[in-house]
């Protein structure tokens, strides 16, 4: 397998309490055909979030650290910077598995066809144990009939374990940063213009942590009304793919308002 350049972005902010876990599970990824490009956007952590970027500064290839507008901006920064064959990010609290940029690899120089990748990518929580794993076989159920078609439908792919050609990138443009939450989708919507995803099979590529203070965990009725108007701009106002998405969104908000509500009777 010839060598592959990666540029694998980190957006932080007040990130200590996951970030080295996050920063040593990108680190370990280097091999003989894999060539890590890691830079790390911090919009000015007041936390300890510094000292641990100092001390693994000789890994990490460029190392921001500057007021940000947030995480989209921070992304944004870091995509100018990459030089890549295939790039991504993992936020500060997520994790890759061992050899998934290996892996990759391996199924994009088998695909050139593709515009990115993606792959299993189980939630798990502050300890890292797997939770919520009924909503990851629902997102897995989709992935033999992945499409941009479908993806117009359901959000069934998790960023974490997403990654992207450089030419898809640059088709793309950069993330909108007006949106809260789902600016990433919106994103992701763009690449499937570039060309399909092919699926790296077998084991998980990386998790992708809930808590609280996440994004997902303060936001998801504005993430997932931000995702439908993402979709009636991509698909239009009255395709069968916004009309679907329409009652899929409201099906998932009720959802998790309703898991809201049972943990809030639990911690009360």
């Amino acid at each position: 397998m010839t060598s592959t350049r990666f540029s694998i972005i980190t957006p932080n902010y007040n990130g200590e309490r996951f970030l080295e876990q996050t920063l040593q599970s990108v680190i370990s990824q280097t091999g003989s055909t894999i060539e890590l490009e890691y830079i790390v956007i911090d919009g000015g952590s007041t936390d300890g979030s510094q000292e641990i970027l100092q001390y693994y500064q000789e890994n990490i290839a460029h190392t921001v650290i500057e007021p940000d507008t947030g995480p989209a901006n921070a992304i944004n920064k870091g995509l100018q910077q990459a030089t890549g064959d295939v790039i991504a990010w993992l936020n500060a609290d997520d994790l890759y598995y061992p050899r998934t940029l290996e892996r990759v690899a391996q199924a994009l120089q088998a695909r050139p066809d593709a515009a990115f990748c993606f792959g299993r990518c189980p939630i798990i929580n502050e300890q890292g144990q797997e939770i919520r794993s009924g909503i990851t076989r629902c997102k897995e159920f989709f992935y033999p009939f992945s499409s941009r078609f479908t993806y117009q439908c359901i959000n069934y792919l998790s960023q974490p374990a997403l990654f992207f050609r450089r030419q898809a990138v640059e088709q793309a443009g950069l993330l909108p940063e007006d949106m809260v939450a789902a600016w990433d989708y919106d994103f992701i919507l763009r690449l499937w213009h570039s060309g399909d995803a092919v699926q790296v099979a077998g084991s998980p590529l990386a998790a992708f942590r809930w808590h609280e203070e996440s994004i997902s965990g303060q936001n998801f009725q504005v993430q997932f009304k931000e995702e439908y108007l993402s979709v009636k701009k991509d698909a239009g106002s009255f395709s069968l793919q916004t009309l679907f998405h329409f009652f899929v969104r409201w099906g998932i908000v009720g959802s998790y308002s309703a898991m809201a509500q049972i943990r809030k009777k639990q911690q009360g």
